[in-house]
């Protein structure tokens, strides 16, 4: 069993800064779930190009306001508290914050804890 608290994880390598969010990485790939899962923020007023080709992602916002767009041609879809939107077909997107949004992100296949965004916004598959 594992039981993990947010505090257990701020101010460790597993709070990564991305300049336009923090990712408080709960779940990592070494816990052997098959997904990691993290506690994201999305600061406001920002704009995050994203395109997920190696990884489905699934998303809660628990806070704040905002949107994604769907690249090239959208749709655009509004986001706030108790939206989920999962990008099971790696779609590539602009998140936008409004107000700053608290994500609750899982990711397969789960993430190592040392990804970083590329210039198209891509994650690689990290062994």
């Amino acid at each position: 069993m594992i039981v993990k608290k947010l505090d257990d994880v701020l101010g460790t390598e597993h709070e990564v800064k991305g300049g336009n969010w923090t990712s408080r990485r709960l779940i990592l790939k070494d816990a052997g779930m098959g997904f990691s899962m993290h506690d994201t923020l999305i600061h406001a007023g920002t704009e995050t190009l994203i395109w997920y080709k190696n990884h489905l992602e699934a998303v809660y916002c628990i806070e704040g306001k905002g949107e994604i767009e769907v690249l090239p041609d959208g749709p655009t879809y509004p986001i706030e508290p108790g939206t989920l939107y999962a990008l099971n077909g790696n779609e590539k997107h602009l998140l936008r914050a409004e107000k700053e949004m608290r994500m609750i992100c899982t990711f397969n296949p789960p993430l190592t804890g040392l990804e970083v965004h590329d210039d198209e916004g891509v994650y690689p598959v990290m062994d």
